[in-house]
């Protein structure tokens, strides 16, 4: 018995990588590679790629680790839905809870505690889950503070504009380098998403491709507070990403849009690769018309107005 979930989640996050098309058939799985990218420690990453050894996902060749298998399983979409959501319900409903305002800003565990009947080892792992993903920090002494996150139209109008900002001139930095190796993967990624059934694939999974393809290519700037930024404020969204509706036109279109982007840098056209994705982010503001909010309940359910937000179409 694993004394926690977390191996089973981060093989849930795998697999669902893996039908997403950011790892293919063949590919060499790091250990550390993953654990960096998910913000875990190795242990239990060992574990995760052994369960899905026992599944048939991954081969494991001696002296060399663990590689996705160049034939997958035919139940694949099967193994997909035992895997579950990755998001508990529990960590779930702390979110909702944050998003619509049925918290205060700091709590301490004991609070979450008694008001929402969890064990304290239950509040441990999950508030340690929301720190790793940018949305609640401890505070120094004691209890613990949530932190800002796109909760409206204007917040999701300003990010959208930060990034139209600081991605194109990112593009234009002196140090600006182009990496043929990242350009190549994130185009068999791009190109991936476009053959995936949508219906079947994790929205969270897709919208994790899209925010990495940004930060990859905002990464090449080579100032490290470029890509702080943007990372910081795909956390900021992250919550709602939870809630997105993958519709399987806008992410053609987006896809589209970013092998556009590529093929301007593989040509060495920085200038109009920024321009580009000045345009792609000022195309995904105008499309957000489709956010649609609602008051969640009655003034005789709650005594004050809590917002329920409704998020479609997030921008990849």
């Amino acid at each position: 018995m694993r004394s926690s979930d977390l191996p089973t989640r981060i093989s849930t996050r795998l697999l669902r990588d893996i039908a997403s098309g950011a790892l293919s058939e063949g590919e060499h799985v790091r250990g550390q590679k993953v654990a960096d990218r998910y913000g875990v420690s190795r242990t239990p990453v060992r574990e995760a790629l052994e369960l899905l050894h026992e599944k048939g996902i991954l081969t494991r060749q001696v002296n060399r680790g663990y590689f996705v298998a160049s034939s997958l399983p035919d139940d694949l979409e099967r193994l997909l839905n035992e895997g579950g959501n990755e998001t508990p319900k529990d960590y779930q409903r702390l979110a909702n809870d944050w998003l619509t305002d049925l918290l205060p800003e700091n709590v301490t565990e004991q609070m979450l505690r008694e008001r929402y009947c969890w064990s304290k080892a239950k509040v441990n792992e999950l508030l340690l889950r929301a720190a790793r993903e940018g949305w609640v920090e401890r505070k120094e002494g004691y209890g613990w503070r949530f932190l800002p996150v796109a909760k409206t139209p204007e917040a999701f109008d300003e990010i959208y504009r930060f990034r139209m900002a600081i991605e194109p001139a990112a593009m234009l930095e002196p140090s600006f380098e182009l990496d043929r190796k990242i350009l190549e993967e994130q185009r068999r990624i791009q190109e991936s998403m476009l053959d995936i059934a949508v219906a079947s694939t994790p929205g969270e999974a897709l919208l994790a491709n899209g925010s990495l393809f940004h930060e990859e290519i905002i990464k090449l700037s080579g100032n490290v507070f470029f890509l702080q930024a943007l990372q910081r404020v795909n956390k900021m969204r992250r919550l709602m990403e939870y809630r997105a509706e993958i519709n399987h036109e806008r992410l053609v279109e987006q896809c589209t849009e970013h092998l556009e982007i590529l093929a301007l840098l593989e040509r060495g056209e920085i200038v109009d690769a920024s321009y580009r994705m000045r345009q792609h982010l000022s195309g995904a503001l105008k499309r957000k018309s489709p956010l649609t909010w609602s008051w969640a309940g009655s003034l005789s359910e709650r005594t004050t107005k809590k917002k329920a937000l409704t998020m479609q179409n997030i921008h990849l």
